[in-house]
């Protein structure tokens, strides 16, 4: 896949207010409708095994975008931000920006992520849980499993009062109707989902992981990217299988991001990667990738969406990303915007 060049390590700070007040904020979970599926870009991905393609239909908010890459139109807006030389050190420098694996959540859960929204977000915080897989012992029923394409519709279009996905069980029968699940089996029912999601003792470890974007000169877009995301690789249960990239890494993970921004038109944001991934803007689902499939990439373009996801310019929304990692042998995952977000990240209310 063609990436433009990238020249020099720019915070979000690039893209993010100072805060701001959230008094504005979209305060309601509008229903929409489902979104179409995402397409693979040809860079690989999970080596998941072979099934049907993704379900597709509904009001057409992804755009699939060619293999050319992702040159923002954006908002008209300057690049900003500020240039601050290479990846700090204890960060993991990626094809774009960085990640930093933070401490883990125990106990009583976390209060205090280390960062603040004052100022502008020079990192966003997010969560990743480590799960073992079927095959180990006291595995998660979900992990390195099933395999598939991509089959859409396995969470509802809008959130939860608890901001986490809704199940929908679609696909979770031995045998499931092919025309509505073309890959087969991709769930074992509500339990063990809202465990991707939700700090269950001895069924998976949260950690803080904290990420650095890049700016794409020129264009508005700011970018997260790395072709290899192992954030876990000697922690949590400390599971190991080998990679695409010949090397032993964690697998068996899910990430966890919620963030707002302030809509003020013309923006877009893109997600690239395996295995499971769904969007949330204002509470409403805005990408569906589906279940287990290779890297696949979908963009939402925010004005074309609008009355979909229940958005205004000038008001301030919450976007809320579900990514799960559940299958070797490859992790790609790539974040591309041009939002311009006031929040830094905010921690789950499960492991608060």
């Amino acid at each position: 896949m063609a990436r433009g060049v990238l020249l020099g390590i720019f915070l979000l700070a690039a893209a993010c207010g100072s805060g701001g007040d959230d008094s504005n904020a979209g305060a309601g979970q509008k229903g929409g409708g489902s979104p179409t599926g995402g397409s693979p870009t040809g860079s690989g991905g999970s080596s998941s095994g072979t099934g049907g393609s993704g379900a597709t239909g509904g009001t057409g908010i992804i755009i699939n975008v060619p293999d050319g890459g992702f040159g923002g139109s954006g908002s008209g807006r300057s690049d900003g931000g500020s240039v601050v030389g290479p990846v700090p050190a204890d960060f993991t420098k990626t094809e774009a920006g960085g990640y930093k694996l933070g401490p883990p959540v125990t106990g009583a859960g976390t209060m205090d992520t280390g960062i603040s929204n004052q100022g502008g977000c020079g990192v966003i915080v997010g969560v990743v849980r480590d799960l073992k897989g079927n095959d180990e012992t006291m595995g998660h029923p979900d992990f390195e499993r099933f395999s598939g394409k991509g089959t859409t519709g396995l969470v509802s279009a809008t959130l939860a009062a608890d901001q986490k996905p809704v199940y929908v069980p679609l696909c979770e029968a031995a045998n499931p109707p092919r025309a509505s699940c073309p890959d087969g089996q991709q769930t074992t029912g509500k339990t063990n989902y809202d465990q991707w999601y939700r700090a269950t003792a001895g069924v998976n470890q949260p950690y803080l992981i904290y990420f650095m974007f890049q700016m794409q000169p020129g264009t508005g877009v700011i970018t997260f990217d790395s072709q290899h995301f192992f954030p876990l690789d000697a922690a949590g249960f400390m599971s190991a299988a080998r990679g695409d990239d010949g090397q032993m890494h964690n697998f068996g993970f899910t990430t966890e991001l919620h963030t707002k921004f302030r809509y003020q038109g013309g923006e877009t944001f893109t997600f690239e990667g395996d295995d499971d991934l769904w969007v949330f803007i204002n509470g409403n689902l805005a990408i569906d990738l589906g279940g287990l499939h290779p890297a696949l990439r979908g963009t939402v373009n925010l004005d074309t969406a609008a009355t979909t996801l229940g958005i205004t310019k000038g008001n301030v929304y919450w976007l809320e990303l579900f990514h799960a990692e559940r299958h070797t042998n490859a992790s790609h995952f790539r974040l591309d915007t041009t939002l311009t977000l006031v929040d830094c990240g905010s921690i789950p209310p499960d492991i608060k």
